[in-house]
């Protein structure tokens, strides 16, 4: 029989209700002539492109005015990168935490909370914005000539001079009164300002007014808030954020014309709600092989969850540390020089999000999938004894003596349990080369509802070019007294992972 192992991330509040996990894996559906209607694939490695300062890469903005430029604010420090990854030192950006940009064709204006920046793309400098009506920026975006910013801790905006970002006039600012709530940030999408309070949405628009060129648009308010600034995003031509209001907190939101529409699980609003702090919660968006991306990562919490457009399906991305997930390394995103550009949290490192790269740089990249064994509501409560799983995978992936050039900045031929270099200097294979050499499947299974697991049982996905290699497991027991099983697949292996289903061998008994 079939068991259900594709799908996506659904851990229920009770995990004996639904346990399936998905971790740096994402479904793709097969719209004609598939094997099966969809398949699972590994999500991109982190392939180093360069390392700009000590970090953390606070953001990422390509010049619209030479797109051969970008700018990247890594700690304190303003970059201009090169297509050949080089960069040149701007000037200095104060403040902690992401910064949000905006581009007018000349000026580049750095919103970084308590300060604001103005970079000249003409002179290649960066200078402060000291004027007395300037009191922070929180979110900053550009329509129509103008840079518009939220004012931190108020239900303040501010607009700057037509096509002067410097320029700050005290009698040019608005406030987001359709609420009395605080404004957290702001965003523009088609040419219309979109005002994100902590309990409500609204929506203005340029009216050409000579007084302050901005008013609402009638109908367009909502109550709906936002739980973080930084969560606020465009994709697939819409607009996301992380929600609360005054009834709650938790639930992602994508813009549906003027009204917020939920596309957060009940399971995945489950684990978000637990984390304390939603405040910090920051979100970038890619797109990249048809699937659109929006990335969301909470630092406090530790965790990254990722939501597919193309599926409507979450899943989770995450570092491998110290034997544990951690949050996703990439801070932020910008499409730059034929690549999907990320910045590290951590460090100066900025990396590429590629499908060919299968290590977070220099740490492994561990996958996982958890899912039930039987079709939802073809389980009678009788015990079955589960004789054979078999992986139906691509297998044969192992890699060559090449392709440890890529991974591991050596030439490597295989000759056995060593490897040599192409200058013929043998050395003993570690741990870290020879994964993917003769890649490995970990399998486990909880037979309590996902409380408690067995002890791992590995099976062998085939050395490069054994692609006729069955990926199985055998006598795998027989399930206990809830009469239940979910199994979980993983590997680090640092090789091309395509998981098209499963096929279960199992016989009832009628205990």
């Amino acid at each position: 029989m079939k068991t259900p192992i594709l799908g996506s991330s659904y851990v229920a509040r009770s995990p004996n209700a639904a346990d399936s996990r998905m971790v740096n894996l994402y479904p793709e559906i097969l719209l004609d002539g598939g094997k099966d209607a969809a398949f699972l694939q590994r999500c991109p490695g982190l392939r180093l492109l360069a390392n700009l300062g000590t970090g953390p890469i606070r953001g990422l903005w390509v010049l619209q005015s030479d797109p051969s430029s970008a700018l990247v604010v890594s700690g304190s420090t303003l970059y201009r990168l090169n297509r050949n990854w080089s960069a040149k030192t701007v000037g200095y950006i104060g403040g902690a935490g992401p910064v949000s940009m905006a581009d007018n064709g000349r000026q580049v204006f750095i919103a970084a909370g308590a300060y604001g920046y103005i970079f000249n793309t003409v002179s290649n400098t960066v200078t402060q914005i000291t004027s007395e009506n300037f009191q922070g920026a929180g979110n900053v975006a550009y329509i129509d000539g103008y840079f518009v910013f939220n004012q931190p801790g108020t239900q303040i905006f501010r607009i700057t001079g037509l096509l002067e970002g410097s320029t700050v006039d005290g009698f040019d600012i608005g406030s987001a009164e359709g609420s009395s709530d605080v404004l957290v940030g702001l965003i523009a999408d088609h040419r219309e300002l979109w005002l994100f309070g902590t309990n409500s949405v609204e929506v203005w628009y340029n009216s050409g007014a000579l007084d302050f060129p901005f008013q609402r648009v009638q109908g367009a308010f909502n109550e709906l808030g936002c739980a973080a600034a930084n969560s606020i995003a465009k994709l697939d031509n819409s607009v996301f954020w992380l929600g609360a209001d005054a009834r709650g907190r938790g639930m992602v939101y994508r813009a549906n014309g003027y009204q917020g529409q939920r596309i957060s699980t009940h399971a995945v609003e489950w684990q978000i709600q637990q984390y304390a702090n939603l405040s910090d919660a920051i979100a970038f968006t890619y797109q990249q092989d048809g699937h659109s991306f929006y990335v969301l990562t909470f630092p406090s919490a530790n965790a990254t969850w990722v939501y597919d457009v193309s599926t409507n399906a979450w899943h989770e991305r995450a570092s491998w540390r110290n034997g544990e997930f951690a949050r996703h390394r990439a801070n932020c995103q910008m499409s730059y020089n034929g690549e999907i550009v990320v910045g590290d949290y951590e460090n100066g490192n900025i990396y590429a999000l590629d499908l060919d790269a299968y290590s977070d740089h220099d740490q492994p990249q561990r996958w996982l999938r958890s899912w039930r064994a039987l079709p939802t509501g073809q389980n009678d409560l009788k015990r079955t004894a589960h004789h054979s799983l078999q992986l139906d995978c691509e297998s044969g992936v192992g890699l060559s003596g090449d392709d440890f050039t890529d991974f591991y900045g050596l030439l490597l031929t295989e000759n056995n349990d060593t490897l040599t270099t192409e200058n013929g200097v043998a050395f003993q294979v570690t741990t870290a080369v020879a994964q993917g050499a003769n890649p490995r499947v970990m399998l486990r299974w909880s037979d309590d509802g996902g409380h408690t697991w067995s002890n791992e049982h590995w099976a062998e996905m085939g050395r490069v070019g054994q692609y006729g290699r069955r990926v199985f497991w055998r006598r795998l027991g027989m399930t206990l007294k809830l009469r239940d099983r979910v199994y979980e697949i993983s590997g680090t292996d640092p090789v091309k992972i395509a998981v098209l289903g499963a096929e279960l061998s199992i016989s009832p008994t009628g205990a």
